[in-house]
């Protein structure tokens, strides 16, 4: 595919569809060419503020995945549609950019990779995480030594008052109170899988998780997967927590989901604190390490939430045309689900749950 311009069609078009955008539209070696959207009222919006003409805008995601000529899809779909339409894609010789969590199962995730492989097509799980430049420079400096060897790590996911954060439509929260369409709690299961990638990306593939994941009604009808505490185990003694907080009327400055994210991770010789992540409590330094006796800041970053899509897509569009490996694989990502789903039978259980049961 090299040298040519990179055809992309989107399958939901939903708020985070904004986020997704961004390179696309403004890189020249992709093009946002068509879009999809249950919603007719929603997709023709989208395609008008993407100058995508009319004749590709549709509401059947097989009439969009019969257009030759895209290349590449970005599923943006309710959790329990991920694989029947991924897989949809993935047999039109479609690549596949997958929102996150892949599916709901195990035996879903493993249909998708035999699926890409035997069509030769490539299975990427969307996770912006991995891309956040302050997760790149404080894993860039862990890697150079900064720390020490990584011993601990800590995170947070504090959800605080909305009234600052942007506007998402009724029907976007509604399907995340459906068990059956969620697959989990929106900030232990889906929002979790962020945290269970970092906690991948700078500790290595966890052992054991114990998770205590309390449901509390915050409205009307509607569920939150809060308080919760989740401990993790990983190879020689490590160990990882994740804490997750509902403080309704915590102000977190916000341009979109009003969650301050921090991480610390510990080594053997210092601390490095990533403070921010949807959002921001006041104003810190992104990065901030400690190590010899000395505190260091860093500050030359772009730590806007979406900076982080800007990347993720950025790596994708250049590894579809020029060659090497999504981030993250179809195998990564299942790697990270079976991680989220020992978590959530951990929660069901009342006890810890070797990763590998998850089977």
């Amino acid at each position: 595919m090299r040298n040519r311009t990179l055809r992309v069609g989107f399958i939901g078009a939903g708020r985070i569809s904004d986020l997704h955008a961004i390179e696309y539209l403004r890189n020249p070696r992709a093009k946002l060419a068509a879009v999809c959207d249950l919603d007719a009222d929603t997709a023709r919006e989208r395609a008008g503020k993407w100058c995508v003409p009319p004749s590709r805008v549709f509401r059947d995601h097989r009439a969009l995945l019969a257009c030759e000529d895209i290349d590449l899809v970005e599923i943006l779909l309710p959790h329990h549609l991920h694989a029947p339409v991924a897989l949809d894609a993935i047999r039109a010789g479609k690549h596949v950019s997958l929102q996150k969590p892949m599916t709901l199962s195990l035996r879903d995730a493993d249909a998708l990779i035999e699926a890409a492989h035997l069509a030769g097509v490539t299975l990427r799980v969307f996770e912006n995480v991995l891309f956040y430049p302050p997760v790149r420079r404080a894993k860039a400096l862990i890697e150079a030594g900064a720390i020490g060897e990584p011993l601990s790590m800590r995170v947070k996911c504090n959800k605080g008052d909305p009234s600052t954060a942007w506007a998402v439509p009724d029907a976007a929260r509604a399907w995340r109170q459906n068990p059956e369409h969620a697959g989990g709690g929106p900030l232990t299961f889906d929002d979790g899988h962020h945290k269970f990638a970092a906690a991948w990306h700078f500790m290595g593939k966890p052992e054991a998780v114990h998770a205590w994941i309390e449901r509390r009604e915050i409205d009307p009808g509607v569920i939150l997967d809060a308080p919760a505490l989740i401990s993790w185990k990983f190879a020689g003694g490590r160990y990882g927590s994740l804490e997750v907080v509902y403080s309704p009327k915590l102000r977190v400055t916000t341009e979109h989901y009003a969650q301050h994210d921090p991480i610390e991770i510990t080594g053997s010789k210092g601390v490095i604190w990533i403070t921010r992540g949807h959002g921001r409590l006041w104003d810190q330094a992104p990065v901030v390490l400690y190590a010899d006796g000395e505190v260091r800041e860093f500050r030359d970053m772009d730590a806007g939430w979406e900076a982080s899509f800007v990347e993720a897509t950025r790596h994708h569009i250049d590894t579809l045309l020029d060659g090497g490996e999504p981030v993250l694989t179809g195998e990564q990502g299942r790697e990270i689900l079976r991680f989220t789903l020992a978590a959530q039978r951990s929660a069901r259980e009342g006890r810890a749950v070797q990763v590998e049961e998850e089977r």
